[in-house]
């Protein structure tokens, strides 16, 4: 599954109903205690904050392991897809290279055509951003519009806020309802509007770590030919911390059917699992991977020349030299 298709998942998650109770946060925590803050100070809050979480993703890479079902009318397995990446960012650009798929290593020709598609995709990607910037329009890495938090707020209403614990860390909880009736200025804000949910927010950090949801209505970009939702999409979203400095994603499920520019598609269940998360510089060397996932869940890095190439022969021991009388 594209990873446009998979980002527009995630922001939709952001936004997305809880089916399951939440649990409270200990009444012992200290931050129980302290009044909530206002939902659109919050807001403002997360907005600033994932600008700035953006920027120190682009020092991380990691593993991506993407499994799709897709089922028939009755619910069982037709197919099975698993797809292997690596996410990376190259001249400025977010994007996933794929390393395997099915568990197979990409052959060099298949390799060959990969870099060629990366390639044309960090080119749109650099053009849709210059071209949206020219226009006063906020972007992120990829040229995809970045709504402010001010225009989220005019396509629906937050509220409920409360607190629960969220693997340890108090969270702040706030359920969200799209306005159906709100008039959206672009093809993107619909995805927006036409979502109910529930997000998790660190409350410490003030970033987004987890959101549950489902589409209410159908929800299509440029006719269904750039993308295609359909009514009823589910997605649990889960994000987590990494080096005590940035928030990854780990986890992004889902069930239901959509397309993205007729080519890929999912109409079934999906599950996106992150890992092996590094840090690198522009001095550094990033260790890549074979594309195979060894016996412990995690990518089986390639060896290096050093490591590939047979050990030399011993070098055998000279005789000594006669000793003279």
């Amino acid at each position: 599954m594209d990873r446009c298709l998979t980002l527009a998942l995630c922001f939709a998650s952001a936004l997305a109903s809880a089916q399951q109770p939440i649990a409270p946060a200990a009444p012992q925590d200290a931050t129980a205690a302290q009044p909530l803050p206002p939902i659109h100070e919050l807001l403002l809050d997360v907005e600033r904050n994932e600008k700035t979480a953006e920027a120190a993703r682009k020092d991380y890479t990691y593993h991506v392991h993407l499994e799709e079902q897709n089922l028939d009318r009755m619910g069982n397995i037709k197919k099975t897809t698993i797809t292997d990446s690596e996410s990376l960012t190259i001249d400025g650009v977010l994007v996933d290279r794929v390393v395997a798929r099915n568990g197979k290593p990409l052959t060099p020709d298949e390799a060959e055509e990969e870099s060629q598609r990366i390639d044309k995709e960090i080119a749109r990607a650099k053009a849709r951003r210059e071209k949206r910037e020219d226009k006063g329009q906020e972007t992120d890495s990829r040229g995809d519009v970045i709504l402010p938090a001010s225009r989220i707020l005019e396509l629906g209403a937050f509220s409920n806020p409360r607190r629960a614990d969220l693997d340890g860390r108090p969270t702040i909880v706030v359920d969200y309802a799209g306005d159906p009736n709100a008039r959206t200025r672009n093809e993107f804000e619909g995805i927006v509007r036409d979502l109910v949910g529930t997000a998790w927010i660190d409350e410490q950090d003030r970033v987004l770590v987890r959101g549950e949801g489902h589409f209410l209505n159908d929800f299509k970009i440029g006719g269904g030919l750039v993308l295609n939702i359909h009514k009823g999409l589910s997605f649990d979203f889960r994000a987590t911390r990494i080096n005590g400095e940035v928030w990854l994603p780990a986890i992004v499920d889902g069930q239901g059917s959509a397309r993205i520019l007729l080519v890929d598609s999912v109409k079934g269940r999906f599950r996106l699992v992150t890992s092996d998360y590094r840090k690198f510089r522009a001095t550094s060397t990033i260790v890549s991977t074979n594309g195979a996932i060894g016996p412990d869940g995690q990518p089986v890095p390639n060896k290096t020349p050093e490591q590939s190439a047979p050990a030399p022969p011993p070098t055998p021991s000279q005789p000594s030299p006669p000793q003279r009388p």
